[in-house]
């Protein structure tokens, strides 16, 4: 069992995850953070060679950055999601009030806003995870009957 970070890597449902930045410190950057931490990352600098790369290969996860040359993240992610349904995205920003603007839908499951700290990005990927865990292993239904109070 291979642990990093107090984590156990291979209990992870997100094992693969695709970094697509524009800025090279950035990517080089998360890309790093993110192996440190146990995943299986690629990298793209545009979003038209992150869906080339996602027709390869399936990720379970994808972070984008919102503005870049060639295709915006949100058009990156919407052409993602029509690849993969599953595949869950986190949209990049320097700008926290365009993020403000991103709708939660399809597979846009995050946001956060650059720079970011490695807290807030280690946060961000344990409630990306349990996202998953969920999609992998739903509840199942439970009966919804109203509850009763009983006098003794």
């Amino acid at each position: 069992m291979d642990k990093r970070n107090g984590k156990e890597v291979d209990k992870r449902t997100i094992k693969s995850v695709l970094v697509v930045d524009d800025t090279d410190i950035i990517r080089t950057l998360l890309v790093d953070v993110l192996r440190t931490d146990g995943y299986v990352v690629d990298h793209a600098d545009n979003g038209i060679d992150a869906v080339r790369m996602a027709t390869d290969n399936q990720y379970d996860l994808v972070f984008t950055d919102m503005h870049m040359p060639k295709q915006n993240g949100l058009v990156t992610a919407s052409k993602l999601n029509e690849l993969n349904p599953q595949t869950m995205v986190i949209v990049t920003d320097s700008y926290p009030d365009k993020l403000q603007e991103v709708e939660m839908h399809d597979n846009i499951v995050g946001t956060i806003c650059k720079p970011f700290d490695l807290a807030e990005l280690r946060s961000l990927l344990n409630h990306v995870e349990g996202l998953a865990s969920e999609r992998m292993n739903p509840k199942p239904e439970e009966e919804s009957s109203p509850a009763t109070l009983q006098k003794s």
